[in-house]
């Protein structure tokens, strides 16, 4: 059987029915999820970003809710391997070329004209500003009032939008210098060590942010049917008897294909080996009296991801430690006495 595409996490966002803050009337939505973090930052969540960019100033929107998710810190860069991943959270709303930057916003003058009306255009009131500097915030807020955040989620959708900034602002002709790339994303580097990849900032290329965010792409696949597996696995042990602690959520879920399927449909490991013969007799026997407990077709669905996302995992394993291999090589310190050996 051909698998489907690897599924992405990433889910195309409609956009709010109408733009604007919300009003007295609005429904509070319930506490801790997504919409009640966009209640509670008006807009509908969307926030403006204000980007430098090597020739000027960009106005960006931006989905705040992503700032307040948890783990924001560790996982927004993932969004940013490339700009398919992120166009779903952040557009760009207008660019213009500045022949000097450096007077546009000064501690001193605070704010210029031109860029105060450049902000002042594209923001509704009571939204947020995001900027990549914190003296952009202190500046902007005494000079405009405008509320501002900076913090260190905000660097990494900094160094995000600047890793994608010619998808983004494809305006901008000029390149950015390695010193405004800086610095690399936390996040991206905190996942390669905990994948045991040993990568510095300086190794990081864009081949290895999209292995990179594909491996991501992987273990969100695992989290998202994590939960359902496992209630799954009390409906085994209930119905059969069968005690699935310490099993794998691939496992688990090549247990519910047997129940529901017939052996042939296993595309993955062999199911004499992965089971008792005790535990495949009873998949047999209750199949009946799962009928009511467990929806095939989801099940079918849910298996299939999960061998897409083991059998990618494999894949950008090899790739990354391919890449990274080729990246040390490339930054590795030259030592010192090579680099004068021509003079022996």
């Amino acid at each position: 059987m051909r698998l489907r595409p690897l599924p992405s996490r990433r889910r195309r966002w409609p956009g709010p029915p109408a733009m604007g803050v919300r009003t007295k009337g609005d429904r509070v939505p319930p506490e801790g999820t997504i919409t009640s973090i966009a209640y509670k930052l008006g807009n509908h969540g969307l926030m403006l970003l204000l980007l430098e960019t090597p020739s000027g100033f960009a106005i960006l929107s931006f989905d705040g809710v992503q700032l307040y998710l948890p783990g924001a810190k560790e996982n927004i860069w993932s969004n940013f391997g490339a700009e398919y991943m992120a166009r779903y959270i952040v557009w760009l709303k207008q660019f213009k070329k500045f022949k000097d930057k450096s007077s546009a916003i000064r501690s001193d003058t605070g704010v210029c004209r031109r860029l105060s009306k450049f902000i002042k255009r594209w923001r509704r009131p009571g939204q947020m500003l995001v900027v990549g500097k914190p003296e952009y915030k202190a500046i902007i807020e005494a000079s405009m009032g405008i509320p501002c955040i900076f913090d260190e989620t905000v660097m990494e959708v900094t160094w995000g939008v600047k890793h994608i900034i010619h998808s983004l602002v494809p305006m901008e002709k000029s390149e950015l210098t390695k010193e405004e790339r800086l610095p690399m994303s936390q996040g991206l580097i905190m996942f390669l060590n905990r994948k045991g990849f040993d990568v510095k900032p300086d190794m990081v290329n864009e081949r290895i942010v999209l292995s990179a965010c594909a491996f991501y792409d992987c273990d969100e696949i695992e989290k998202k049917h994590d939960a359902c597996l496992r209630r799954a696995g009390k409906q085994l042990k209930d119905v059969s008897g069968i005690n699935t602690q310490g099993w794998s959520l691939l496992k688990l879920s090549t247990a519910l294909m047997l129940i529901s399927f017939s052996e042939e449909e296993i595309l993955v490991g062999d199911p004499e080996e992965l089971f008792t013969a005790e535990e495949l007799s009873k998949f047999q026997d209750d199949a009946h009296e799962y009928d009511d407990k467990i929806s095939k077709y989801p099940c079918r669905r849910i298996y299939e991801e999960l061998v897409c996302a083991l059998e990618a995992r494999a894949a950008n394993r090899i790739l990354l430690t391919s890449l990274v291999k080729e990246a040390s090589a490339c930054f590795s310190p030259v030592p010192e006495a090579a680099m004068y050996s021509h003079r022996i």
